[in-house]
């Protein structure tokens, strides 16, 4: 299957994310902000990064247009639940900035992997 990055702050979403991806039978890496991100992307690529947007020292619509410019083709989900203002604008960014998919949270199970699927195969 694919090699996955998981970035957000959250440990606790990074672990819900890992273990419902292994079960698909994906291979996770988690970072727990941009900088980790990209350190993580540029010693080994992934196939796809799904990122949080509001994040400390480097967030998610930042990390995305970083990204974006190194590795053209990379997959990117883009993930969020609006932060303390619930802000469904930093969406619209992500998907301005280059974004495949935005997805808002909670995002159940079968909506993750179904989007990871489309992800990885358009």
């Amino acid at each position: 299957m694919a090699r996955i990055l998981v970035v957000d702050d959250a440990e606790f979403l990074r672990i819900v994310f890992r273990r419902n991806l292994e079960s698909a039978g994906h291979e996770v890496t988690e970072a727990e902000n941009g900088v980790e991100a990209i350190a993580a992307q540029n010693a080994q690529p992934f196939d796809l990064v799904i990122t949080d947007i509001v994040m400390p020292q480097k967030e998610g619509v930042e990390t995305i247009i970083e990204l974006r410019r190194a590795y053209p083709s990379l997959k990117i989900i883009a993930i969020s639940s609006g932060g303390p203002s619930r802000n469904p604008d930093y969406l619209k960014l992500a998907e301005q900035f280059g974004a495949d998919i935005v997805l808002s949270k909670p995002i159940p199970k079968d909506v993750l992997l179904e989007q990871v699927n489309a992800c990885l195969s358009g």
